[in-house]
């Protein structure tokens, strides 16, 4: 969880109000007795505790050091600190090395955090000892020499409990946040792999299904290879298409490109792809309202993949009724053969998406979906669409 990666500019909007604290802390200890012997330590100190969250660990080291070496220069000097809160450590100090015990806990892998507030209380409690006390140098007649042992750890004790306590805090809402944030992209990819294979089975099935199916009837009819073979031209450049979209989709293509069934006018879209699945279809279509682009590449993947399956799963058709109308807000689509469901493998094999793909697209639009054997013999698929922007 260590970071190492923080910018500057995000590193300077997350740490100005500990900045802001911590020179005010030190400009306080400086307008006092304290004097310049301690400056320079303190400085790093607080420094080291703005920039912790680039790396926690290697901050919570040299902050352990600058505070041994500030000790040492101050007894060389003989020179007590500002009035220290915790064992030999100024206020600004206290607060520095707070922040950065909270930045190790929560960023840091648990090894180096617990080593890295070993390391920083070690040193503070060194700097106790180690620095001249302040209650003698300043005020000998009295003979106080600070607080009792006792008191120093608990007091230490407390503050170091805040910071361990803030540190986990915060590294339980960095999981938390984690965890979301990867269930998001999980439910992101799993709804594009979904749209996807949406596409696949809709589009591009539909065009390769027709070509074999004309293929093999050219095989069947020799004679009329001439005339389907226009068709199959057509149906596999459709196929390159959409297979140039889906492709540019994965590859992160900036815009998808519109598909090439859908237009301005639905009505069209939906004569083109009658005439294009070569069925004998009996078409009513009846869209008095404009109907928004989004929903008609619905409408016309509907319609596709019906005629797609009657033309896979139904032998023996003799006409499919296609039916596209608007009333009372809802787009309906209809769909109906009069063949029997076919003994044999269909064309290109039946992968039992179809019906789940057209389910799941009319549900996202907020519609309603059936499909089933009619009473008189054949399949029906039936839809009502929300007209919606």
């Amino acid at each position: 969880m260590e970071s190492t990666h923080l910018g500057w500019r995000a590193l300077a909007r997350r740490q100005w109000p500990l900045a802001c604290a911590l020179l005010f802390f030190l400009g306080t200890e400086q307008v006092g007795d304290a004097g310049w012997w301690q400056l320079p330590g303190t400085a790093v100190v607080c420094a080291l505790a703005v920039l912790a969250p680039r790396r926690p660990f290697d901050a919570a080291l040299a902050a352990a050091t600058a505070v041994l070496a500030g000790s040492a220069v101050l007894r060389a000097a003989g020179q007590s600190p500002a009035l220290p809160m915790v064992t030999g450590l100024a206020i600004s100090e206290t607060a520095a090395v707070m922040a950065i015990v909270a930045v190790a806990v929560r960023q840091s892998p648990w090894p180096r955090a617990v080593v890295a507030v070993v390391a920083l209380v070690a040193a503070a409690a060194v700097s106790g000892p180690l620095r001249p006390n302040y209650y003698l140098q300043h005020w000998p007649d009295t003979g106080y020499a600070g607080p009792e042992v006792w008191q120093q750890v608990l007091g230490g004790s407390v503050l170091l409990a805040l910071s361990i306590g803030t540190g986990l805090y915060f590294r339980a809402r960095d999981r938390e946040r984690a965890t979301a944030v990867r269930a998001e992209v999980a439910a992101a990819q799993h709804a594009e792999r979904m749209a996807l294979a949406r596409e696949l089975h809709d589009v591009v099935a539909h065009y390769v299904t027709g070509i074999v199916v004309h293929a093999q009837a050219a095989q069947a009819v020799p004679a009329a290879a001439q005339e389907v073979l226009p068709v199959i031209v057509d149906s596999g450049n459709e196929a390159l298409t959409a297979m140039r979209r889906l492709v540019g989709t994965l590859r992160g293509a900036e815009a998808e490109a519109p598909s090439p069934a859908a237009t301005s006018d639905l009505a069209d879209d939906v004569r083109g792809v009658v005439e294009q699945s070569g069925q004998p279809v009996r078409l009513h279509v009846d869209l008095p309202d404009a109907v928004p682009p989004s929903l008609g590449r619905s409408v016309l993947r509907l319609v596709q993949e019906s005629l797609t399956n009657s033309r896979k799963h139904a032998e023996g058709v003799t006409a499919v009724d296609v039916s596209v109308s608007v009333s009372e807000g809802r787009v309906h689509v209809v769909v109906a053969d009069d063949g029997r469901a076919v003994r044999t493998a269909p064309v290109g094999g039946s992968g039992g998406y179809g019906l789940v793909g057209m389910r799941e697209r009319v549900e996202l639009l907020g519609g309603r979906f059936s499909a089933g054997g009619r009473a008189g013999g054949g399949w029906e698929v039936r839809a009502e669409l929300p007209v919606a922007e």
